[in-house]
């Protein structure tokens, strides 16, 4: 018998060996050619001059295939992203963009195939649109330089015009004003584009507003419009006889192909008729001969091609990722073990060893992770059911003490068939009961012995859709605090109690109108410490406001025990020593959790000020004797663990810290749970690290689907409006979910995504993707100065040097008309490509070589700045020519705010101009163009809406008219159609309380407020427009375009030698209006 058993499982063995072997041939054979068949999601097709070729983008690489369909050849094979490629006149070079350097750069390879060629070195982003018709140079937009002479706003979208030889070199500027999709009409040197006039989403599709793209032709000296509906038309294409252009537009609701003859571009004609998905990436070859991607397919002369791909998928989806800690987190009670999730998945790790124990492993998420009371189990919200439900996970050995060394652990549903969504657990503090969010709004509570559950709020008073909110259980079981909004005031909030049992009403414990957040139960119960922003410096915005931490106390006696002095405190405690001595020790009894009196009479009175000044605060938390604050503040650079003795009020540094912060149930450490974990020890003076190391696997494939899905509940469940635009979104996310299996990268996904968003037909949505910087990618320093663009010779000739850059200090060399010969000893030849001399040196010291103009050469070490610090110049410079023309061509009368953001700092800029430096102008015109938005509009309606209505008056002087901080004079309004967001609330405001005239272009519809969401994998994002703002007539503001009073676009010929057109017709217009008074 014995030896039986020992032969057959030697048997077994060999037959499981042989089985392995086989499976692993199959296996290598499908992984050989594991797409080899038709594919989808092909991207950025572009069809070959005599029309036999198509090369097109697919999972990041460039591929050739015949265009009548075929087996396609693979033409680049990098790990980086490969897209946007364009074929020369003579059929042999394909240009393309490639992140290889971390920017996308303009490089070209041979269309046989072969190592591809950089053209392009600066680390702007740079895209090809055509080569030039002698096939010597391509033409590519990027954000690198203006006119210095230019009144454009200065901004990444607002891109130029480049021509870059295929041999390489300095590019030279075409145009400086925005072209894309550039076309040229033969050998005349003219050529159509299509123009860019703000930032909205490319992906968006269906509205018409201003912001959409028009064709425009350029001959060379002047721009011709060449279409003017109000929705999008894109992508224009010459045919070869240079009669007939091609392009794109959503005319019929959808885009399709069009054409139009050039000489008569009102006759507009319909080529194709796709419904559903839009038409994209139209290319003409010069026999005719159309080509475009439809629904992930290429289609040539208006039929699909079947395209099969070889794939080589030897590096699957399967990644090894790091694990260092992760901000959604908590602390066992006995602070031996932090329970986070890291990448959607649980971890355990010791706080005192380096030892990480995996829980989850899902290609869903998981969140909200929490212990129970004796540290032996955990509850977490877990999407993988489609749906939040929520978990726990247990240790399954009465040996295993603590989860890292847990030998099994056992998960298992909280709610089986779940059916609503529930998140955010809470264990009571005996560990019978767990507290969850019903469906984004209820608190609720589920009983693990009985397994029934009670109600504890009705959600009435949640306006926030996210899924959780902070709440927390009393020490005692009784109650729950909660931050929630009371007497519709969103998104103002309250503190609140309400008790465990259910059915009891909330009780209102702040009654603010400030913001008041971040409740947590301090001294055994008796009080709640919380974050408010009631005396901190206003913020004129909707977020950012200095805060303080305050107390709020559920008792006198609580109350009365906190603010005895310290003589008081210490007379009882002798008297308290007495009375202790007298008794028996062995009567001494484990303390008991007592509960906790709640007296609500003149409760306001007892809320107090912690803090001894505001600041931008995090986490805060007391000591058990309620003598020590620890709060987290930015008083100087970066957020700090600050202590504050509350005795004396003098409050000291520890250091640098930044997450929530829990002690341990001894009070003896105090733990900072970030995104990096560390603890302080009682009284200690600084933060010991708790380090995380591990790895974990994750499947990429299936967190992209998982990604997927989490984005369509997302929108579903949290969309301002409900009927979502009247999308079928059910039937576009089928649609859309059918490209998954073959997108590998996310670049692709997140154009997938926001190709998916942009159905919806609304502002701040769509999907992007932070590239993670690598070791070679290139960064591109910035000196400082505008070069004349028209410079031939040697060297870059100084054309201005930019007030604050690096160049304008007292003791430079360098002006205005000098030649920088050379870069740290490298002199700069004629169409020298000087980029890579400035890669990597902002901040470093460089040696600049000048000559002047009486032919001396001196030296100058200068630190070059990052191309963010001149953009930041170069907004002041705007602002400053605006005002000084302003002034001048009012004679004096007007002055000149621009609000740059809806924020508080923008505030603060224009009171400051328009009550100080502007306040003897008879007017002011407000500038609110490129504006991304904020929310400001209540406060520049106040701020602008004064009507005088006394005058101060000191011994008959006029000191002062009141009211004496609104402005009571006229203005004018200047908008855009790059305004966004409560860039276009304000305006909407401004024009409904007749303050003023509006001048400038229309603006679009993109009035709701967003939640920007980071996905699982941290590099990816997408916007939910999750309030809209109602009008009294029930509409939205959201796609309902406002319409300036006097009408004016800046045209493109003036705007780059300095002509302001919007504005001279705003500062003529508020002259003519005070002329009339």
């Amino acid at each position: 018998m014995a030896r039986g058993s020992f032969l057959w499982p030697s048997f077994f063995y060999n037959i499981l060996l042989m089985m392995k072997k086989f499976i692993f041939i199959i296996l290598s054979v499908l992984t050989v050619s594991a797409y080899a068949g038709n594919v989808s999601w092909l991207r950025y097709p572009s069809i070959s001059p005599d029309g036999k070729s198509v090369v097109f983008s697919y999972g990041g690489d460039l591929y050739i295939v015949a265009s009548e369909g075929g087996e396609a050849r693979k033409l680049t094979s990098h790990q980086a992203y490969d897209y946007a490629p364009v074929w020369s006149p003579d059929g042999k070079t394909i240009a393309f963009a490639s992140d290889r350097f971390g920017n996308f750069d303009i490089y070209t390879v041979s269309y046989k195939g072969g190592v591809p060629e950089r053209l392009t070195t600066n680390s702007a982003k740079e895209t090809p649109w055509t080569f030039t018709p002698d096939g010597k140079s391509i033409l590519f937009t990027a954000r690198i330089q203006d006119p210095a002479s230019s009144v454009l706003f200065p901004k990444s979208s607002m891109t130029e015009l480049y021509s870059v030889s295929i041999e390489g070199g300095r590019p030279e500027q075409i145009l400086a004003t925005p072209a894309e999709e550039v076309s040229f009409i033969g050998n005349t040197g003219s050529f159509l584009y299509q123009d860019c006039k703000g930032g909205e989403n490319i992906w968006r599709k269906h509205h018409t507003s201003s912001i959409t793209r028009d064709i425009w032709m350029y001959d060379g000296v002047k721009h011709i419009k060449l279409t003017d509906f109000k929705g999008e038309d894109r992508t224009p294409r010459v045919s070869s006889d240079g009669k007939t252009v091609y392009f794109t537009s959503e005319r019929d609701g959808s885009f399709n192909v069009y054409s139009f003859p050039l000489d008569n571009p009102s006759q507009v004609k319909k080529i194709t008729r796709h419904k559903t998905h839009p038409v994209r990436f139209l290319t003409v070859s010069d026999t005719g001969v159309l080509c475009y991607a439809y629904d992930g397919d290429i289609y040539v002369n208006n039929s699909k091609i079947s395209v099969s791909i070889t794939v080589d998928n030897s590096d699957n989806d399967m990644a090894e990722l790091p694990v260092s800690g992760g901000s959604d987190n908590d602390l066992s009670k006995d602070g031996k073990q932090i329970a986070f999730i890291s990448r959607g998945e649980v971890f355990v790790t010791s706080t005192e060893f380096k030892t990480v124990k995996q829980i989850t492993n899902t290609p869903e998420a998981e969140s909200d992770v929490v212990f129970s009371p004796d540290g032996k189990k955990l509850a977490y919200a877990s999407e993988r059911e489609g749906i939040w439900n929520i978990y726990t996970a247990e240790m399954s050995r009465k040996e295993d003490v603590y989860f890292p060394y847990a030998t099994v652990v056992d998960e298992k549903p909280l709610f089986k068939n779940n059916k609503v969504d529930r998140r955010a657990p809470q264990f009571s503090p005996d560990g019978k009961e767990i507290s969850y969010i019903e469906n984004r709004e209820k608190l609720m509570v589920y009983n693990i012995e009985s397994g029934k559950t009670r109600q504890i709020t009705d959600g009435s008073q949640c306006y926030s859709t996210s899924g959780a909110f902070g709440y927390s259980w009393s020490p005692d079981g009784k109650w729950f605090t909660m931050s929630y909004c009371s007497n519709h005031h969103y998104p103002y909030n309250d503190i609140g109690i309400v008790s465990s049992k259910g059915g009891e009403p909330m009780i209102n414990l702040t009654y603010s109108g400030y913001t008041d957040h971040s409740p947590q139960w301090v001294l055994d119960g008796n009080a709640i410490l919380f974050t408010s922003e009631r005396y901190g410096m206003r913020n004129h915005a909707s977020w950012g406001t200095m805060e303080d931490v305050m107390i709020v106390f559920l008792n006198r006696k609580a109350y009365e025990d906190f603010t005895k002095k310290k003589e008081e405190r210490e007379l009882e405690k002798a008297v308290a020593k007495l009375s202790e001595d007298s008794k028996d020790k062995k009567d001494n009894k484990k303390d008991e959790i007592k509960e906790i009196v709640v007296e609500l009479e003149n409760i306001d009175e007892r809320i107090i000020r912690l803090t001894p000044s505001s600041s931008s605060l995090g986490s805060a938390a007391l000591s058990k004797d309620g003598r020590t604050l620890y709060y987290q503040a930015s008083y100087e650079s970066g957020m700090n663990l600050w202590k504050l003795d509350l005795e004396s009020g003098n409050p000291s540094k520890i250091g640098s810290a930044s997450g929530h912060m829990k002690w341990d149930e001894k009070y003896g450490n105090l733990y900072v749970l970030g995104r990096r974990f560390s603890k302080m020890k009682d009284g200690g003076k600084m933060l010991e690290p708790i380090s995380v190391n591990a790895e974990m696997e994750m499947d990429l494939a299936a967190e992209r689907e998982y990604m997927f899905n989490h984005v369509y509940r997302q929108e579903k469940e949290r969309f301002y409006n409900q009927k979502m635009h009247g999308v079928d979104w059910e039937m576009f996310t089928a649609e859309y979910r059918k490209f998954l299996p073959h997108i590998n990268n996310n670049y692709d996904f997140s154009e997938l995504l926001s190709e998916y968003l942009g159905e919806l037909n609304v502002s701040h949505t769509g999907s992007g993707f932070r590239a993670p910087a690598g070791k070679n990618n290139a960064s591109t320093a910035n000196l400082g100065v505008f070069f004349d663009l028209g410079w031939t010779g040697d060297g870059l000739k100084v054309d201005e040097i930019i007030a604050q850059g690096p160049f304008d200090r007292s003791d430079s060399n360098l002006e205005a008309g000098d030649i920088i010969l050379a870069i740290n000893g490298e002199r700069i030849l004629k169409g020298m490509d000087y980029y890579p001399l400035l890669d990597g040196k902002a901040g470093e010291r460089v040696l600049v070589t000048i000559k002047k103009a009486s032919g001396e050469e001196v030296d100058e070490v200068v630190v070059p700045v990052s191309a963010g610090v001149v953009n930041s110049l170069l907004y002041k410079r705007w602002v400053r020519h605006n005002a000084a023309m302003v002034e001048k061509l009012s004679g004096g009368r007007l002055g000149y705010v621009h609000i740059e953001g809806m924020n508080d700092p923008s505030f603060r800029t224009v009171y400051s101009d328009i009550l100080g430096r502007y306040n003897h102008c008879e007017g002011i015109v407000i500038d609110t163009r490129f504006n991304g938005g904020g929310r400001l509009h209540e406060d520049i309606e106040v701020l602008f809406s004064g009507e005088k209505y006394l005058t101060q008056e000191v011994r008959g002087k006029d000191a002062c008219d009141m009211p004496s901080r609104r402005y009571n004079k006229a203005s004018i309004m200047i908008t855009g159609e790059a305004n966004y967001s409560n860039a276009h609330g304000t305006p909407w405001v401004y024009r409904y309380k007749k303050m003023g005239l509006i001048v400038g272009k229309p603006v679009p519809g993109t009035m709701t407020s967003v939640n920007w969401e980071t996905l699982q994998d941290p590099t990816l994002y997408f916007g939910i427009p999750v309030v809209g703002y109602r009008k009294a007539d029930g509409t939205y503001l959201e796609n309902d375009q406002l319409e300036p009073d006097i009408d004016v676009e800046n045209t493109k010929e003036l705007v780059v030698t300095g002509r302001d057109e919007q504005l001279e017709a705003a500062i003529k217009a508020l002259l003519n209006q005070l002329n009339r008074k």
